[in-house]
């Protein structure tokens, strides 16, 4: 077999008894062995590869809780807060009032044509100084072509009349998550999966209800653009042609990421689901790994739909919404990890976490299983209580360090107060008590950008500049950890990725600098090459304005 010797500036292992080396040979898309050119030539002939000679290689980055329509997403016009780039490289400028983002949505509905809904998604009203989008808003786009605004977080939509209408939602609908007015109206806002629904299925949902082929292959280069050779895809909807999507796409000459499904259990009852993932394990190959599902419980903090323990938010706002009710979720897990299933959940709010906290500590203890690695995801309000609880459990936890700065200034202010706050996604706290722990972006929700999400973790500044919970920041080494091996270990694949030694899979991220060297507050600003992914190399798009 062809064996090739790849030559770098440095190679940051991740891998304990030999931290750094110069060289890495390659000998069917895994890693024969690393160190120095001397160390390796005992492996016989190999073909020199120097076109890497001035980067410096790390694992290639792990995305722990990301969601594959990032690649798809931006078939629908954009309308967040703040700038964005596609997967091409484009720039989508940001939208940051009230008016630019209904100004945004009149030009793109008078150039459509037809009478096929409207579909945007990235806002954020939270920005606005607690305006709320209203049905005379929406309306004023347009009252009669079908209208559906996501918001950046993914759980809360906004609709205009004509979904209303068509949909049957009106003062008499009583559904959690229907937004009203003072006078009982719904004002076209709608959070969490039973009121979304009702939207979505009168208008279609393009955002998360399946995936193409297309989305994945868009989604790979995104990877490929920030260093990631392994992502999750963390709300997978189980449908024929989903499942055929991820074969197809993983199959792809030069895909450039291993990609793991989460497999979604909000639309079927555990005993359905236990038979489709068994039989979606079946696609399984060293590009694709079913095996994960994915339970939701609460909603966005941000949202206002997260459910939080008391004292509640801190503006005063009703607490937020289960999708589904608590003795359903708990059945669930029990379900899921009893059939052996690696379950992770979606918990924000302190509440939902302390529900899954107890449903596992149940579960375990009618079921006990060693090293089940079920994992809180976001979990960004947890206090010091649930994190020794984790570590006494096993359960990890992978943290939404990207939060602290989109959305920490709002947290402190106006959702959780300024002593809560400077505890949200604790990662300090989970490194000092034990926790297996990871950071991640939830992509499309924030950028996926690991050295970014790194950079989150080790300064956590806001987007106004100020330090939030100062002792929660941990080092550049832990947070280079977390987005390899850390979060390989949350999805049971660090015996295959997260470092660099013989034996796992040639993923590589390829840096134009080095993260240990650059000083923390630079730590974002380091340009990504592309990524190595079983020794086939990927460029990043090249960003155009």
């Amino acid at each position: 077999m062809t064996t090739t010797l790849i030559r770098a500036r440095k190679i940051i292992t991740m891998n304990s008894y030999a931290p750094e080396a110069t060289h890495v040979a390659i000998r069917d898309g895994r890693v024969l062995g690393v160190g120095t050119e001397h160390d390796l030539r005992g492996w016989g002939p190999m073909e020199p590869d120097d076109q890497f000679a001035d980067k410096v290689l790390m694992p290639g980055f792990v995305e722990g809780h990301c969601h594959a329509k990032e690649g798809g997403m931006w078939d629908n016009p954009y309308v967040g807060y703040m700038d964005r780039w596609d997967p091409d490289g484009g720039l989508w400028p940001g939208a940051d009032s009230m008016a630019k983002v209904v100004a945004r949505l009149a030009e793109i509905e008078r150039n459509m044509g037809g009478d096929d809904p409207l579909f945007a998604w990235g806002f954020d009203p939270i920005y606005f100084d607690g305006a709320r989008m209203t049905l005379a808003d929406i309306d004023s786009v347009s009252a009669t072509r079908p209208i559906v605004i996501m918001h950046s977080n993914g759980h809360v939509i906004n609709v205009n009349s004509a979904v209303l209408d068509a949909a049957g939602i009106s003062r008499e609908t009583n559904v959690d998550g229907v937004v009203k007015d003072a006078e009982g109206h719904p004002t076209g806002e709608l959070a969490e999966a039973a009121a979304k629904y009702m939207a979505y299925r009168v208008t279609g949902d393009p955002f998360f209800m399946g995936i193409s082929e297309h989305d994945l292959i868009r989604f790979g280069q995104a990877c490929a653009n920030c260093g990631v050779t392994t992502a999750t895809d963390l709300f997978a909807v189980y449908t024929d042609q989903s499942l055929a999507a991820y074969s197809a796409a993983s199959k792809r000459p030069g895909y450039p990421i291993r990609i793991m499904p989460a497999m979604n259990t909000l639309d079927r009852p555990p005993e359905e689901g236990i038979a489709l993932l068994a039989e979606a394990r079946k696609q399984n190959n060293p590009k694709l790994i079913h095996q994960l599902v994915k339970i939701m419980t609460d909603g966005s903090i941000q949202g206002m739909s997260a459910r939080m323990k008391w004292p509640g938010y801190y503006n005063g706002n009703p607490n937020g919404v289960w999708n589904m009710p608590p003795e359903q979720l708990v059945a669930a897990v029990h379900a899921y990890h009893k059939a052996g299933a690696h379950i992770h959940m979606h918990v924000n709010g302190d509440e939902a976490s302390e529900l899954m906290i107890d449903a596992l500590e149940d579960a375990l203890t009618q079921y006990p299983r060693r090293d089940h690695r079920h994992t809180l995801q976001h979990c960004q309000m947890a206090d010091e209580s649930q994190f020794r609880r984790m570590a006494a459990l096993g359960i990890c936890s992978n943290l939404f360090a990207n939060h602290i700065y989109y959305w920490g200034d709002q947290h402190r202010d106006i959702t959780m107060g300024p002593d809560r706050a400077a505890r949200m996604d604790g990662c300090a706290t989970a490194e000092r008590l034990g926790v297996h722990f990871a950071i991640h972006s939830d992509a499309p929700v924030t950028p996926l950008a690991p050295l970014f999400t790194a950079w989150c973790a080790v300064n956590r500044i806001t987007a106004s500049g100020q330090v939030l919970g100062p002792a929660e920041r941990i080092s550049v080494e832990t947070a280079l950890r977390t987005i390899t091996l850390g979060a390989a270990y949350t999805l049971k694949m660090d015996h295959l990725v997260g470092s660099i030694e013989p034996g796992k899979f040639a993923d590589f991220a390829v840096l134009e600098d080095d993260p240990t060297a650059v000083e923390p507050m630079a730590l974002k600003d380091i340009p990504v090459w592309g990524t190595i992914t079983g020794g086939e190399a990927t460029q990043a798009a090249g960003r155009t304005r």
